[in-house]
Order: C-alpha cells, then structure tokens, then sequence
C-alpha cells in the first residue's frame, strides 16, 4: 500500500482513538498513540504525532495538547453531545416502557458512547434502572423501520395486532387478520409509541401501540391524498387523540387545592388562566372534552379537585360521581 494511504488510515484511526479514549482528564501521549497504531499494523513514528495533530486541527478537528509528566499528550474535549444530554438521552430510553430490556441495554451503550469511554462508564455507573414495565416484543426496531419507511415513501403498511392474555401470550385479535392502513405518522405518548393511521376504506383515523404490531410490511400502495393531508394536521390530532382537550371543547372551571396548581399546567399547559379563592384555593379555566379520559383524570384527585362551572357540567360529574358510588 502506498505511504499516502498508509498518511490517511493513520489520520482516520487517531481521530476514532482521540474520540473514544480521551478527554480532558484522561489525554493521551505520543506514546500511547503509536502503541495503538503498531497494534493495529499502521506504520507511526512518535516523531510525527505532532504533525498528524496539527493537520487534523488544521481540517477542523480540534486536538487539545497538554503535558503527562515530561511528554506531550493530546486530548478531544468538544463533542456532538455533552454528558447532561446523553444522560437526559439515557434516561428516556430507560424510561420507555416499549422499548424492551435488551434493546434498552444496546441503545444505552451506543449512547453512552457517544461520549467516549470513559464518560461512558461515569453514565453507566449512575444508570438507575427505574422502570421494570419494559414491554417484551423485540422485533419493535423493525416495527418502526417499516413504519418510518412508509411513511416517508407515503405507502400503505400491512399488519397484524395482537393484545396479551393473563399466561402473557399473544392473542391476535380478529384471528390473526392482517390490518391494511396508511400511515400517517408515529406518535410517543406515556410510555408508548403509537402509529397514528388512516383507513380508505372506513374513512376514519386509529392509533395502533407499535410494540403490539407484528409482521408489520410496507406495500407498494400509495396511500390516499386524505391520509396525506391529515400529515399537517398531526399536532391537532394527538390532542384530540391523547389528550382530554380536543375536538368540539367545553369551557370548564376547576377549583383545586393549591398542591395541584403544578399538576394543572402540566395537563393543561403553563398559559392556563389561574386566580385564587378566598377560601385559599384555586380556580382555572380551561377547555376540555367531556371525555372518559377527562373523568377518570378528574375523579383520581377525590375532594381536593371539582368542576365549579358551567351548570350542566357540574350536573355531569354529580351524575357520574354517584354513577361510581352506586
């Protein structure tokens, strides 16, 4: 192989070493760079390092020098991702109940990665393993894959859906028939991942969990221009969808004690209108579906939540409150 080869596989491999192995505590000298060189059959004189450094911070590549006793060593301290956001980046996947334990454990050591080695082992070490609900199908990488690939390519996916029985086996619904929708989007919402689609044929829009699709193909289809357009409805349509506020809204009061004024802005956003009582409460008005979803979110805080207005609202939950003590 020729020494201009040889020049560039040398200039390739320092920059992976320098990225992986070094940072500001744990630089690398000259030495410990031509010792991996060598190990990998790349001719290196100590001589050179030097030079191979400036030319990579010459391309843009930033090397920082510094001294190890009397011998220069060289580190890489800038990189895409610093420790807070792979740490933020872990503990979503860790978070994630769809995502499976194996898969969790791979795509945390990628990330962890990203950092270099020894970072890695700082955000491994402070790993806590917080959520044992982790769901159990593996094959939900190539569930979104194709999903992605539809959708991007605006072609119709095939399917089939299945629910878990109390011995935690698949049990497919309609016997294991195959689901032909069109894809409009994949949507992430407490702890599930969701395939928002469209079906020509009911003229109507479904969420399908991602973890409970199986043998999920791409068909050479084109999906319908309805399915297209609902793409830029997408925000609009979680809302309605996974929320309690969409769709045709109703104007409600809610008074609350003071405790639960953070857990409002996080249901309802932080421009939420809010004043407080003179009995030492608060009120705020919002808009929201008279939904189960909005019922069940109501009826979990007991006493301490209630519906003051309008009328035929406060009517409901009475009705619905003495629904559920009967």
């Amino acid at each position: 192989m020729a020494q201009k080869n040889w020049q560039k596989i040398k200039l390739v491999k320092l920059v992976e070493l320098l990225r992986q192995e070094s940072d500001e505590q744990h630089p690398l000298t000259t030495n410990q760079i031509c010792d991996y060189m060598i190990r990998n059959d790349i001719p290196c004189d100590r001589r050179v390092v030097s030079h191979d450094v400036a030319l990579l911070n010459e391309m843009g590549i930033e090397v920082l020098e510094t001294w190890v006793v009397k011998s220069k060593a060289y580190y890489v301290e800038d990189r895409s991702f610093s420790v807070p956001e792979l740490k933020i980046l872990i503990d979503a996947v860790q978070a994630a109940s769809f995502i499976t334990d194996k898969k969790s454990e791979e795509l945390i050591d990628k990330l962890a990665r990203l950092g270099g080695t020894h970072r890695a082992e700082i955000l491994k070490g402070n790993l806590v393993c917080f959520n044992t609900r982790k769901h159990s199908n593996e094959h939900i990488y190539y569930n979104v894959d194709a999903l992605e690939d539809a959708i991007q390519r605006q072609k119709k996916v095939i399917f089939r859906y299945f629910d878990i029985d109390i011995d935690r086996q698949r049990v497919y619904r309609r016997d294991g028939h195959h689901y032909v929708v069109e894809p409009v989007a994949l949507v992430y919402n407490e702890d599930n991942y969701y395939a928002v689609v469209y079906s020509s044929r009911h003229d109507n829009t479904a969420n399908y969990r991602v973890d409970r699709m199986d043998s999920v193909e791409v068909i050479d289809e084109d999906i319908c221009e309805k399915a297209v357009e609902l793409r830029g409805q997408v925000a609009e349509y979680t809302e309605q969808a996974f929320k309690m506020y969409g769709g045709e809204r109703k104007t409600v009061a809610l008074e609350f004690e003071k405790n639960l004024t953070g857990v409002v802005y996080d249901r309802f956003g932080e421009g939420v209108n809010m004043m407080t009582t003179v009995e030492d409460r608060n009120i705020a008005t919002v808009k929201v579906q008279l939904s189960p979803t909005f019922w069940g979110w109501l009826f979990q805080f007991g006493k301490q939540m209630r519906v003051i207005s309008p009328d035929e609202v406060v009517k409901e939950y009475k009705a619905r409150a003495e629904e559920v003590l009967g």
